[in-house]
């Protein structure tokens, strides 16, 4: 259902994209993770028509983005990291109006609208309230069902749960899953790693513009190369000599010296915690707490990229940093949708 092949793409000196490859199949939630600056939403904007590529081409439900980017628009959702829904409007008035924005006729828009509201469980909110007073998860939803108003066989979700609590991340989960359930192809972009263990059938890891691992979650731990040590530190400055005496044994270390944390290799289970508190002891270092555990995506992402997530490949800045206001492409202003709103309302 997406399809991208050796997608490249530049802005001036800096190539944001460097032949990147991607499959997503029908009913399937494909995660895309990495640092910021990485390639993400530069592979959003091509997905959804705002850029066009330098080479290579991408379909979405066999159309192409550069030729036929009408089809490919008609066959695609869209919901970004903000939810984009009108405030002054209800629920079930935002979702006729996206779709009477898609050509459907009101009668039909209006009972798709009231569909959907039942199908993301907004459908018990107060006869009149706007959607300026919805909470966060709600919102989310909401967005998400005006993705889904023209029935797309693809969605793309570009960091769909930022800024969300707990309770809306969950409800936003519950309906992403929902979406491959009912076999739409989902493009998933995030940062949470654990947001992408949990939906994700599939992940590639992109980095410096390319695709560095693709794989299933349990594909990709099992690369982490087994079991972790975890141990925590008290005094300042005890970190580094932790990580000096563990690697003295053998252990491959990662640490954080301001979280007074660090991570090892424990390929050997019990005796790999054994032998570093010994080698610990020796030196002369205190142990707070340490801990065994199975490799989690953190640790995937750590060794494949050599960076936290968050933190931009290369650069200090966001996303695509190298691109000058005169290359990129500007976000179209939102309008004030005062005469959609009484178009509806009538």
């Amino acid at each position: 259902m997406i399809s991208l092949q050796s997608i490249t793409k530049s802005f001036g000196k800096f190539q944001a994209l460097a032949g990147v490859d991607l499959e997503v199949p029908a009913g399937t939630v494909q995660g895309l993770l990495g640092p910021n600056g990485a390639g993400k939403t530069t592979t959003v904007r091509v997905l959804t028509t705002l850029l066009e590529p330098d080479g290579g081409d991408a379909f979405i439900a066999g159309h192409s983005v550069r030729t036929e980017g009408d089809a490919a628009r008609r066959s695609l959702g869209v919901s970004g990291q903000y939810a984009a829904v009108d405030d002054k409007l209800t629920g079930l008035e935002n979702l006729t109006l996206v779709g009477q924005l898609y050509g459907m006729r009101r009668k039909a828009a209006k009972a798709r609208a009231h569909e959907l509201l039942e199908h993301f469980r907004l459908d018990g909110v107060p006869k009149g309230q706007r959607a300026g007073s919805y909470s966060g998860g709600m919102r989310r939803r909401l967005d998400l069902a005006g993705a889904l108003v023209a029935r797309p066989p693809v969605v793309i979700l570009d960091e769909p749960t930022t800024g969300l609590d707990p309770r809306g991340r969950r409800d936003t989960w519950d309906a992403i899953s929902a979406l491959a359930d009912d076999g739409t192809a989902v493009l998933l972009t995030t940062q949470y790693l654990e947001e992408a263990d949990e939906l994700a059938d599939s992940i590639a890891v992109i980095d410096g513009g390319r695709i560095v691992a693709e794989g299933t979650p349990a594909t990709l731990k099992a690369q982490a190369g087994g079991a972790r040590l975890d141990m925590s530190f008290e005094r300042p400055g005890t970190v580094p000599a932790a990580r000096a005496a563990l690697s003295s044994i053998g252990l491959e270390v990662s640490a954080d010296d301001s979280a007074l944390r660090l991570s090892a290799t424990a390929p050997g289970r019990q005796e790999s915690l054994r032998a570093a508190l010994a080698a610990l002891r020796e030196a002369e270092i205190e142990v707070i707490e340490a801990s065994l555990r199975q490799p989690t995506l953190d640790d995937v992402f750590l060794q494949i990229t050599q960076k936290p997530a968050g933190v931009r490949s290369g650069q200090d800045s966001a996303e695509d940093p190298a691109v000058s206001p005169t290359e990129a492409p500007a976000e179209d202003p939102v309008p004030d949708n005062a005469a959609a709103r009484e178009e509806v309302r009538s």
